[in-house]
């Protein structure tokens, strides 16, 4: 196991005044870069190795606090040219979130996967270990005219690499997101809207990345549809791509949950549930 400790920002808090949701892939990937860099897999940070997937489940707020996050890290599944790392983080000894990424070595001069050389791959099976698994959130394919917003990519959301970093796509998820459910009905407007009567919590968030995004002025496109309705609970999902040519870069699904003002789940309210029954993608 390898652990790390995340530095927290006031700026990684929400309108609820913990972390926000979309911040934790950051967590993920600087303990993962700490890993990488503590051995000789540290040259396959600057050679390239590109996010397949993530899965991430949130089991408690994460408060501002100075000490941080701490993130065990361990090597869950190891292939030829793609292995997977599993992350337990916490926060004064309690479990804040459980997570897990596939990573692929990549060639970008030839646009192709690489294999894992021997140093990395030995690196990597020195830290393999058992680890809780994720079961996969699915969902169906999304119709063309689901519910677009805009995503504009920012000359800061690239990489070292030179393309959108992985984790700016739960940004643009998280606009689409909140973008798609307010329009459709004011009873998921989120705190401070004025007519809210729930706060919005995230559950579960999987996001598979199929294209690399790059920058450009001209903004790209999220579409946007809910895809299983629960008692307390909406399951969304959402595609950003190109509306030029309809190239899918990601694909997410998230479990989005009611909640009253103690955080604890609560029934959907009535003309939710019906604004969402009516946009629903079996």
């Amino acid at each position: 196991m390898f652990r790390a400790t995340v530095p927290l920002r006031w700026s990684d808090l929400d309108a609820q005044g913990h972390v926000n949701n979309a911040l934790v892939v950051d967590y993920l990937q600087e303990a993962r870069a700490e890993f990488f860099r503590a051995g000789p897999a540290s040259e396959l940070l600057d050679s390239g190795v590109v996010v397949v997937g993530h899965q991430i489940r949130y089991d408690a707020p994460i408060a501002y606090a100075d000490g941080g996050v701490v993130v065990d890290l361990v090597v869950a599944k190891l292939g030829g040219a793609r292995f997977e790392v599993a992350y337990e983080l916490s926060q004064n000894g309690c479990r804040v979130a459980t997570a897990r990424t596939v990573l692929c070595p990549f060639d970008f001069q030839a646009q192709k996967p690489a294999r894992l050389g021997p140093a990395d791959r030995g690196w990597l099976a020195d830290h393999q270990a058992e680890a809780e698994t994720l079961r996969p959130l699915t969902a169906p394919e999304l119709p063309t005219d689901a519910t677009t917003t805009p995503c504009s990519v920012r000359w800061s959301d690239l990489d070292s690499y030179g393309h959108v970093n992985n984790v700016k796509m739960f940004d643009f998820l998280m606009q689409a997101r909140i973008t798609a459910t307010t329009g459709w009905t004011p009873a998921m407007a989120r705190t401070g809207g004025g007519v809210a009567r729930r706060n919005w919590l995230i559950a579960r968030q999987d996001v598979d990345y199929l294209n690399q995004l790059g920058y450009r002025v001209a903004p790209y496109a999220a579409r946007t549809a809910p895809v299983h309705l629960g008692r307390t609970s909406v399951t969304l999902a959402a595609e950003v791509y190109d509306p030029e040519d309809g190239t899918v870069f990601a694909k997410g699904r998230t479990i989005l949950v009611a909640a009253d003002e103690a955080m604890r789940p609560a029934p959907l309210p009535a003309e939710a549930r019906e604004a969402l029954a009516a946009r629903l993608v079996a």
